[in-house]
């Protein structure tokens, strides 16, 4: 370190250590507080700043980039408000163990008792959707919380970790960079439950495996087929996953169903549930005379590895003790279904649609809710890809989640599935995915309602669909006006075009897959 690391102020000292700690992406929506951080951004070289124009498309696309890369990126977020913005994607990224470092501006330490308009409790808000919060307390502290919350943010599995940066520790001077912190090593799970494992599955009882997090790789995947294979349990991936990989090639998967009924028709015939990285299956919601719980009520439920434990390790260990690897995988080589040229656009031609134009290799993104079956169905036997879902149930992670992974891939091609409902939440993240050419092709599945809410209200018992009244139907139905997203799109500098039978939908597919940047496709059912 020189002489002249010693004049840095605290903003400089913080974005030093953050480079140094392996940090190259930062996804910022700033404001009066950070622009010493801005400015320092602009001075330091090292660090890649996307803008967007909403908060919850900075958090979000954070999200999508530590699924893709598994190494967090840094989010500039503006005082209590700005970080609330962002809240519903944090929550997201939260559920999906993945690890984010946001920085969030705040007032001057001096500053707070007078009560400004933007005074908030800024780690009041970051609490329920961080691992790790902390306010730095001067400038001579804030590259070191800034090493520590990269090394939080990385800790397996991935976690999100809030640095909330006062202005006057941003401008005042620092005594330079941090080193980087130490990022702990996940902890192995102890050989006594991977045995204690191996022994309920050598019992021959009818059990499921239910996986998430990195056991859905391909590899980790293969294992637990060769598992199966040797014991004759059942996979299952979790309802909502946040990176599968999938398709030709690799290990076939089955989904908890989200729907209650299907879910505990399919969990039936099991004694034993066996979880690796994911929870005992439960409902999306509380329904009226239905169970929390999707397990059958006699099964036991048997833990290989916790989220923050190693899972690939312990099921490498448990194939040893089962003597598994020398069975062979069972790998997706069952043929795609012919495009149906001559059907109606539904949910189901729009699957097989995808599945057959998939090209290798591409990430797709799935917030698609009512069509989400059809498509998840389908696109299992297309071309091998990764698919990332929505994790925490909170809408609106669509086409930042793309803006993320698209971010961290830019030489994959990443194909996002949109319900238009929810795309509305974060539709800013178009314009961030011009302004960047990022290589996305997005499909808004055009039904014109919140088609969920539709089934959901029977579901829950509140009124039969067909006896809702004009006030309950008001409140799903996109009409009055419809949405033309081919012309929201193109008003944030996205090219698009419409679909609305199979013909089109082909055409409209191969313009977008065959273009290095964004491309929007409207289909138009229902």
């Amino acid at each position: 370190m020189n002489a002249s690391d010693n004049q840095m102020n605290g903003a400089e000292s913080l974005v030093h250590t953050l480079i140094d700690s392996g940090i190259e992406v930062c996804f910022s929506n700033p404001g009066t507080s950070e622009m010493h951080f801005v400015a320092a951004l602009d001075k330091i070289a090292g660090m890649r700043c996307v803008l967007g124009l909403f908060e919850g498309v900075v958090t979000g696309a954070a999200d999508g980039y530590y699924r893709m890369k598994d190494k967090p990126a840094v989010t500039l977020l503006h005082t209590g408000p700005g970080l609330g913005n962002g809240i519903a994607n944090l929550h997201n990224a939260r559920k999906a163990d993945s690890g984010i470092v946001n920085i969030v501006g705040d007032h001057a330490t001096y500053h707070v008792e007078h009560d400004a308009p933007l005074t908030a409790d800024v780690e009041g808000i970051a609490a329920p959707v961080s691992a790790w919060v902390k306010t730095s307390t001067s400038a001579t502290d804030v590259a070191t919380d800034g090493a520590q919350a990269v090394a939080q943010a990385s800790t397996y599995p991935g976690r999100v970790a809030s640095l909330i940066l006062p202005a006057n520790t941003a401008w005042e001077k620092s005594t330079g960079p941090a080193e980087k912190a130490t990022v702990p090593t996940a902890p192995k799970v102890p050989s006594s439950r991977v045995q204690a494992i191996a022994d309920v599955l050598r019992r021959g009882e009818p059990t499921a495996i239910v996986m998430t997090g990195f056991s859905l790789r391909s590899k980790p995947l293969e294992t637990a087929s060769r598992i199966a294979m040797a014991t004759g349990a059942q996979l299952f991936g979790q309802t909502s996953n946040a990176r599968l990989e999938r398709g030709a090639g690799r290990v076939p998967l089955k989904m908890v169903p989200y729907a209650v009924d299907a879910a505990i028709k399919e969990l039936a015939p099991f004694q034993n549930i066996i979880t690796i990285s994911a929870k005992t299956p439960v409902a999306f919601f509380a329904y009226p005379n239905k169970p929390s719980s999707l397990a059958p009520a006699d099964s036991a439920t048997h833990v290989l590895a916790h989220a923050h434990e190693d899972c690939v390790e312990a099921l490498n260990e448990l194939a040893d003790l089962l003597s598994a690897n020398s069975h062979t995988p069972i790998i997706q080589n069952e043929p795609v279904a012919a495009i149906p040229t001559n059907a109606p656009l539904d949910h189901q031609a729009i699957a097989m649609t995808i599945a057959n134009l998939l090209p290798d290799n591409a990430i797709v993104i799935d917030e698609a809710i009512t069509a989400a079956p059809a498509l998840l169905q389908e696109t299992s036997k297309a071309a091998p890809h990764d698919l990332l879902q929505i994790c925490g149930g909170s809408i609106g992670i669509g086409f930042p989640l793309a803006t993320g992974a698209a971010v961290a891939c830019p030489d994959r091609k990443v194909v996002a599935l949109q319900a238009d409902g929810s795309g509305m939440y974060t539709l800013q993240a178009l314009w961030t995915q011009a302004r960047e050419n990022l290589d996305i092709t997005t499909v808004v599945l055009s039904n014109r309602a919140y088609a969920i809410l539709k089934h959901e209200l029977n579901n829950v018992g509140a009124i039969s669909g067909d006896n809702a009244g004009n006030i309950a139907l008001d409140m799903m139905e996109l009409n009055r006006p419809d949405l033309n997203w081919v012309s929201l799109a193109r008003g944030m500098g996205v090219e698009g075009g419409r679909a609305t039978d199979v013909k089109s939908l082909v055409a409209e597919l191969n313009k977008g897959l065959s273009s290095d940047g964004p491309y929007l496709i409207e289909a138009v059912f229902g």
